[in-house]
């Protein structure tokens, strides 16, 4: 068995204008304070990251990594979430998720998705360059207008969303292959892989591809009301990274899982900081080190009550609490009677 590695911490929700949360030398001497040992590197701020000079020069890529080890880290996984959201985007997002892209790309979708799908390739090859095995991301959405099945979906729909969502991502899914990294789609609401089934549906459509992993999320399945804990059971094998996030769900007789247009704070669902919500982390830990998990434990923090750099000192000892240090040993080893071929033939009559 695998002991689990981390803590890590994405920094993506803690990057900012004041010190020490504008560069990434500072930001790994306040995690590495705090008593992280990795950070998971989002790719949109060339503060952090030039990410085609590091799909492209080894040397930028060896002081990247550099830097990160002279404050005792490591880089668990660099994340494209906002890139992979920009691969299958229904035009009904088009204005919210310009954003997202480059001024030379905004208002012309073509363009942004090419610019999307070149990402996430340069992606592979930086992680390659960088060691890494696995890589965060989302997969985009052509249907999530229509999750709801009202108006009807027309016959077909369904089928030619997937169709197309497999089509775009296949190409990047082999350039990962070529590189020995692991895509690691981070099933969430807003995507069209938001649920095992949707992922299932995916996985048909890229004939089953081996790089077509999983990054693991329970607060998004607790604000689903879907088994976090059996889903781990069902697609272990693909779980390849893993944000330790909380979350709970409340519902009342006036709203429930659509959260009725409220804020954050105000919705039956809302995430929360670690220790702070519903997620049993120690049934979770157990299953990982169960099933081997071969990845880090990231902290993503995500609270709509809690100071952020609170809840990353929280975070750091929460997780370093939950990891299990498996065995080496059994349990009733002092009880074994060794072994003895003839006596085993004879304790079974034969």
């Amino acid at each position: 068995m695998k002991t689990i590695k981390g803590p890590g911490i994405f920094l993506a929700q803690f990057i900012g204008e004041q010190a020490p949360f504008n560069s990434l030398p500072a930001m790994c001497e306040w995690a590495r304070g705090l008593g992280y040992h990795g950070v998971q590197l989002p790719t949109t701020d060339s503060r952090f990251i030039d990410l085609q000079l590091a799909a492209e020069s080894q040397t930028y890529a060896d002081e990247l990594r550099g830097t990160v080890q002279a404050a005792g880290l490591q880089i668990t996984e660099l994340s494209t979430h906002l890139q992979g959201q920009l691969v299958a985007v229904n035009p009904a997002y088009d204005a919210l998720f310009d954003g997202f892209a480059p001024e030379a790309v905004r208002g012309n979708p073509a363009a942004r998705q090419q610019w999307a799908v070149q990402q996430l390739k340069y992606a592979a090859q930086a992680s390659q360059r960088l060691g890494l095995t696995a890589h965060a991301t989302f997969s985009g959405a052509l249907l999530w207008p229509y999750v709801y099945p009202w108006p009807q979906r027309p016959a077909g729909l369904v089928e030619t969303g997937f169709a197309e969502l497999g089509r775009r991502w296949r190409p990047i899914l082999d350039e990962f292959d070529r590189c020995g990294v692991d895509v690691c789609y981070e099933i969430h609401p807003g995507e069209d892989l938001h649920d095992g089934v949707t992922y299932e549906m995916f996985l048909e459509q890229v004939g089953q591809h081996p790089r077509a992993c999983l990054l693991y999320d329970p607060s998004h399945f607790v604000l689903q009301c879907l088994n976090y804990l059996e889903y781990i059971d069902i697609y272990h094998e693909r779980i390849r990274a893993f944000h330790v996030k909380d979350a709970e769900f409340n519902p009342t007789g006036r709203q429930g899982v659509y959260g009725g247009y409220q804020s954050w704070v105000d919705r039956a669902g809302r995430f929360r900081s670690l220790g702070d919500g519903q997620v049993d982390f120690k049934a979770i830990f157990s299953k990982l080190a169960q099933y081997d998990y071969p990845g880090w434990a990231v902290l993503e923090w995500e609270c709509a009550l809690k100071h952020p750099e609170d809840g990353a000192r929280e975070g750091a000892t929460f997780i370093q609490d939950h990891i299990i240090r498996v065995t080496d040993k059994t349990f009733d080893d002092f009880a074994a009677a060794g072994t003895d071929a003839a006596r085993n033939q004879a304790l079974l009559g034969l």
